[in-house]
C-alpha cells in the first residue's frame, strides 16, 4: 500500500507539472529542447531519452527508481541489460548549479553530475547520448542522423526548428564533415539546455513557496519540522531554506543547497545491480585528489519526495531512511562507508533527533514538491542562471 500511494503522489505531481508548462508559452528554441529531451529514438534501440531518467512524474528524476527504489537504486540504459553506478540525479532546478570551481584550501563546489565533471546544463547534455550504458549512440553524426531520419515521427518538426533556431537544413548535412557534426551536437546540446533553463523544470510552486509568499500555512508538523531543518538538525548549513526579502517587495526563493561537496560516510549499496562497482571517491576520483575521496555535490532537496532513492549509489530508499541516517550515522550500528575517509564527522551522524522529530523533518521536506498550485508565486524572481556557455 505505501508503494502505491508513493506512486500515486508521484503522477499527481506529473499533472500539476504538466499545468504548468501549458500555461506559459515557449521559444522556439524551448520547444526544440522539449522535444529533444524527451524523444526516445535518439538512443541506440529508440528506447531510452532524457526523460527516461529525468521525467516529471519523478520530480525529474528516474520513475522506475522512484517507484521501486528497493530493486532499482541506479537508472536501466537503451541496453537493459546495463546500468549505471550512480544514481541519477533530477534535472529540475539543474539550471541554478553554478560552474564547477574551489581549491583543495577552500573547498570545491558546483558543476553538473554528482562530481561536477561538466561546467554547464550545455556540457551535460553532450554525455548522455554517447555514454554506452545510457542512450549508447556511437557517435554524435548518430544522433544527428536520428535526428533528420525520417522514420523518426519528430523529423519534420525537427527539420522546421532546426531551419528557423538555427538557420540549419537537416537535409543537407555533411557527416563527413567532422566540424559541422560536432557545431550541430553543440545546438542539440544548447536546445535541451536551453529547455532545462525553463519554468516547467523551475517552477517554485511547492507549498513551501507559496508559505514564504505568505499565500499557504504550514501544518503543525510541518512547522515543527522546518524549526528544527534550520535548528537541532542543522540541515540547513549546507541546505540553505531562507528566502531573499529584496527592497522592491519581491521574493528570491532558496535553492536548498550551497552546492558544495560532502563525504556523508553514506554506506556502499549491496543492491545486484551495483554491488559490483568499483569503489566511488566521487570528486577526489574525479580529480585525483585525496583530500575530496568520497565527496559528492549537495544536492538540492526541492522535489525530494518524488526521487527517491538517495545519495550517489542510491543506497537509501525512502525519506524517512535517509532522515534517520542523518540522525544516527554514529551512534547505530551502520555499516561502514564505503569511503571511510574524509567523513563529515560535525554536521551529521548524533542529531539526538526523536521518532517524533524525524517524522517532523520529513513532513517540513514534502513541503518542498513543486505543484501546490500551478505556477511560481506572483512576487517571485528567479535566482540567477548559470549561463549555457
Amino acid at each position: 500500500m505505501k508503494k502505491k500511494i508513493i506512486v500515486n503522489a508521484v503522477l499527481a505531481g506529473a499533472v500539476f507539472m504538466a499545468a504548468a508548462s501549458s500555461a506559459a508559452a515557449m521559444t522556439a528554441e524551448e520547444r526544440l529542447g522539449q522535444m529533444l529531451y524527451f524523444d526516445k529514438y535518439l538512443s541506440k534501440n529508440h528506447n531510452q531519452s532524457c526523460a527516461s531518467c529525468h521525467h516529471p512524474a519523478a520530480g525529474w528524476a528516474d520513475p522506475l527508481n522512484a517507484a521501486l527504489p528497493e530493486v532499482y537504486p541506479v537508472s536501466l540504459g537503451s541496453d537493459r541489460t546495463l546500468n549505471g553506478c550512480r544514481n541519477a540525479p533530477p534535472s529540475g532546478y539543474a539550471a541554478f548549479i553554478p560552474v564547477f570551481g574551489g581549491d583543495v584550501d577552500n573547498g570545491f563546489s558546483g558543476g553538473q553530475f554528482w562530481d561536477g565533471r561538466a561546467d554547464t546544463l550545455k556540457d551535460q547534455a553532450k554525455g548522455p547520448f554517447l555514454n554506452p550504458v545510457e542512450m549508447a549512440m556511437e557517435s554524435a553524426a548518430a544522433v544527428i542522423a536520428a535526428i533528420a531520419d525520417g522514420n523518426n515521427p519528430k523529423s519534420e518538426m525537427y527539420r522546421r526548428l532546426f531551419k528557423k533556431v538555427y538557420g540549419v537544413d537537416l537535409r543537407a548535412v555533411d557527416y563527413t564533415n567532422d566540424v559541422l557534426i560536432e557545431t550541430l551536437y553543440d545546438k542539440v546540446a544548447q536546445a535541451i539546455a536551453t529547455f532545462e533553463q525553463t519554468k516547467r523544470l523551475t517552477s517554485f510552486s511547492s507549498k513551501y513557496d507559496y508559505y514564504l509568499a505568505g499565500k499557504a500555512t504550514l501544518t503543525r508538523l510541518e512547522e515543527e519540522g522546518l524549526a528544527l531543518f534550520e535548528g537541532k538538525a542543522n540541515c540547513s548549513a549546507c541546505h540553505p531554506s531562507a528566502a531573499q526579502f529584496n527592497a522592491d517587495g519581491t521574493i528570491t526563493p532558496p535553492l536548498f543547497t550551497d552546492f558544495t561537496y560532502d563525504n556523508l560516510g553514506v554506506p556502499k549499496n549491496l543492491n545486484d545491480l551495483v554491488v559490483n562497482c568499483p569503489t566511488d571517491y566521487g570528486l577526489g576520483g574525479r580529480l585525483s585528489e585525496p583530500t575530496e575521496d568520497g565527496k559528492f555535490r549537495v544536492s538540492s532537496l526541492r522535489n525530494i519526495e518524488m526521487t527517491a532513492p538517495y545519495t550517489h549509489n542510491g543506497y537509501f530508499a525512502t525519506l524517512d531512511d535517509i532522515v534517520h541516517f542523518y540522525n544516527t550515522r554514529d551512534v547505530e550500528n551502520w555499516p561502514l562507508p564505503e569511503v571511510a575517509v574524509n567523513v563529515n564527522p560535525t554536521e551529521l551522524g548524533d542529531l539526538r533527533l526523536t521518532a517524533r522529530e524525524e517524522a517532523a523533518l520529513v513532513a517540513f521536506l514534502q513541503t518542498l514538491t513543486d505543484g501546490f498550485e500551478d505556477k511560481m508565486p506572483a512576487n517571485f524572481v528567479l535566482p540567477s542562471i548559470t549561463p549555457l556557455n
